[in-house]
């Protein structure tokens, strides 16, 4: 990137990556480097290669653009050539092949691609002809946690506001690391501080929904109303989309207090006052207070003390996490007297 940041044209590029935000601001970042804002309207091109406009993009490429010595053709959907029969797509990488051999000297040409198989012959060609931009925040949780924190304070310092200690690693995770609505949901925070300057994690939990506590509160009701079979299959569908046992753990103890918290609550008519009164967005406090109707204060209790003990397993290690969840389930689900007892 390098090269990029420093203004110097580069005969080709390829945008590799499904992260949406990033590869946006790769297009914007290469457009404000080479073309004039003026000569944009003829300048900038934009073509797909699902649509099988691969070589009217490279017709362009090498057609001097009016009114700039620099224009960025885009040619998007790169993958779809890899989907053709073998003809048209060997017929398509030479093309490319062939272009990238004697490339415009006027032209930067973006090719852009979610991913490519680096077994064929294209992702061996631009692997090898083009300047490979990642655009994704990595492979694992970790790294995108890691990427979005990092991002989300450079778009908050864009803004014009800065995060309080540990308000962008709660906005990262309610975002689950999506660097998209990441940008949104600073915008909006941004706003609310106003001449504050400074996002609180208390804006974060009230302004924000999580995708975590959106999933938990659909829990909720199938722990109120004792639905163990349900809840379980819930459970298991969590699990093997991904969802790690340690933080799920920690939204449902989240939830659990604000449930307490709810049942305390006196004198409220709509989700608006019950959203002051417990500092959650309105949505999730209309639910908060409807399940804390169907739980007793006992029974709530017992649970975030079943929830203690699990998180207690969990962090000690040496137990299967899955059976762990499986038994905090049926416990949350359970009747009266054995929460009591649990």
């Amino acid at each position: 990137m390098g090269r990029l940041e420093k203004g110097k044209p580069v005969p080709a590029i390829l945008l590799l990556g499904e992260e949406p935000y990033l590869r946006d601001s790769c297009r914007a970042m290469l457009i404000e480097r080479f073309v004039p804002e003026a000569a944009r309207t003829w300048a900038v091109s934009r073509y797909s290669a699902d649509r099988g406009e691969t070589q009217a993009a490279l017709d362009q490429a090498q057609t001097m653009a009016m009114l700039s010595p620099v224009q960025v053709v885009f040619l998007e959907e790169a993958e779809a050539i890899e989907t053709l029969g073998e003809k048209n797509r060997d017929a398509a990488v030479e093309q490319l092949g062939a272009y990238l051999e004697d490339p415009a000297p006027f032209t930067v040409l973006v090719m852009e691609a979610t991913g490519l198989d680096q077994r064929m012959k294209l992702g061996k060609l631009l692997a090898e002809k083009t300047l490979v931009v990642e655009c994704g925040p990595g492979e694992n949780a970790g790294e995108r946690q890691t990427a979005a924190v990092a991002l989300a304070r450079a778009i908050a310092k864009e803004e014009g506001v800065e995060f309080e200690k540990g308000a962008a690693e709660d906005l990262a995770e309610f975002v689950a690391a999506d660097l998209q609505r990441l940008k949104t949901e600073i915008e909006k925070l941004a706003t609310f501080a106003a001449e504050r300057k400074l996002i609180r994690r208390q804006d974060v939990t009230a302004l924000v929904i999580s995708e975590k506590t959106t999933t938990v509160w659909e829990l909720a009701d199938m722990l109120a109303s004792r639905q163990t079979k349900k809840a379980l299959e819930f459970l298991d569908r969590l699990l093997r989309d991904g969802e790690e046992p340690l933080p799920m753990l920690g939204a449902m103890t989240w939830m659990y207090r604000k449930l307490i918290e709810a049942s305390e609550v006196r004198g409220v008519t709509n989700g608006w006052q019950a959203a002051r009164a417990l500092g959650m967005r309105p949505e999730q406090a209309e639910l908060a207070l409807q399940n804390a109707r169907k739980i007793s204060k006992g029974r709530l209790l017992s649970g975030l003390s079943a929830l203690q003990k699990a998180d207690d397993r969990l962090k000690r290690g040496g137990e299967d996490a899955r059976a762990v969840m499986e038994f905090l389930i049926t416990e949350l689900t359970g009747g009266e007297a054995k929460a009591a007892r649990g």
